[in-house]
């Protein structure tokens, strides 16, 4: 009883600091100029770590019911190409605790292809 208990509280708190980091970043997440042709990578380049670590801690802390929180959330930041795959990432079970979206934007701002786009 007392892991459950302790899985509880872990998924609480990191639920809520997903939804704390997505509210602090969300005036700079709006003004994101993501060409719509950028592919995955392209648009991972043009995200702050802070979006990515906040999805993960979401899929962390719902674990599979992440994924039409996940899909609403890219949807109205307009980052379809990430929408697709942290969706599908999000519905894997199990797959909560690897922090797979920042391990992903880490390869990418290693690996840079093609110009970065700005803020506008």
């Amino acid at each position: 009883m007392e892991i459950l208990r302790i899985i509880l509280i872990v998924s609480g708190v990191a639920f809520l600091l997903g939804l704390l980091l997505l509210a602090l970043l969300y005036h700079r997440l709006r003004r994101l100029n993501v060409p719509s042709e950028a592919g995955f990578f392209q648009t991972l380049r043009c995200v702050p770590l802070g979006l990515v670590v906040a999805l993960d801690l979401l899929d962390m802390s719902l674990d599979v019911l992440a994924a039409p929180l996940t899909w609403i959330i890219l949807d109205r930041l307009n980052l379809k190409a990430l929408r697709q795959v942290a969706t599908v990432e999000a519905l894997i079970p199990f797959t909560g605790p690897i922090p797979t979206l920042t391990l992903c934007w880490f390869v990418a701002r290693r690996w840079e292809q093609g110009p970065q786009p700005t803020a506008t």
